[in-house]
C-alpha cells in the first residue's frame, strides 16, 4: 500500500484563506489586496507589515479559530471514496504551541483515514526546538513516503530533489495549474 503525506494548513482546509478573511481584513480595512493577491508565503511584505506581526496574528486566529475551520469539501469527499486506497500520514508545520489544535481539528476531520499527525515546528521567536527542521529532513529520518500532497512550493522543490513523488494543491502564492479537483485526480491516479 502507498504512503501519501499530508500537509494541513491550505491543503486539507483554507487557513490562509479563512485567516485573511475572517481576521485580517476586518483588522485592517484599508487593506486593499484580496486573497488571489497573496503570492507570497508568507505574505508579510504584501500586507505591509514585518514577518512577526503576520505571524501573531495567524497565531492568534489558530488559538481562537482553528476549531471552527472547516475542512475542504472536497477533501473529504475524496477520502471518503479512495481513503481506503492508502495509508495518509500527516507532517505539517506549524508552531508548537498551536500543534495539539492542528492535530485534534485533524482527527476530528480525518481520523477515520489518518494514520498518524507529525509535526515539524514552525519557529517562532522565543522558542526553542531541537528536533528535525524541515519535511524533508523528517522523510530522511523517519519516514517511507511515496506521495507528497502540499502547498509549498519549497516543500515540494525538497521532496522532488529526493525522489519523492509530489502533488501541489493550487494556491495563489505557488505556481500549481489546474483546479483542487485535478489535482484530487492526479492523487488518486498515483495511488491505484
Amino acid at each position: 500500500m502507498k504512503v501519501i503525506m499530508w500537509d494541513v494548513d491550505d491543503v486539507l482546509n483554507n487557513l490562509m484563506g479563512d485567516w485573511f478573511r475572517l481576521r485580517w481584513v476586518p483588522a485592517h480595512p484599508e487593506c486593499k489586496l484580496n486573497y488571489s493577491g497573496i503570492t507570497e508565503n508568507p505574505p508579510h511584505e504584501l500586507l505591509g507589515v514585518t514577518k512577526s506581526e503576520y505571524l501573531t496574528s495567524l497565531d492568534a486566529f489558530r488559538q481562537s479559530s482553528f476549531k471552527e475551520l472547516k475542512p475542504l469539501p472536497e477533501m473529504l469527499e475524496w477520502f471518503s471514496l479512495y481513503g481506503n486506497k492508502a495509508e495518509h500520514r500527516v507532517v505539517t508545520a506549524v508552531p508548537t504551541n498551536a500543534a495539539n489544535h492542528s492535530a485534534e481539528w485533524v482527527f476530528r476531520h480525518f481520523g477515520t483515514w489518518i494514520h498518524s499527525f507529525n509535526i515539524v515546528p514552525s519557529p517562532r521567536e522565543g522558542q526553542e526546538y531541537h528536533g528535525v527542521k524541515s519535511k524533508s529532513e523528517y522523510v530522511r529520518t523517519f519516514s517511507k513516503v511515496d506521495l507528497v500532497v502540499e502547498d509549498n512550493p519549497d516543500t515540494i522543490r525538497s521532496m522532488r530533489e529526493l525522489g519523492i513523488d509530489t502533488v501541489t494543491i493550487p494556491r495563489p502564492w505557488n505556481s500549481a495549474s489546474g483546479t483542487l479537483e485535478e489535482s484530487l485526480r492526479a492523487i488518486r491516479l498515483k495511488i491505484i
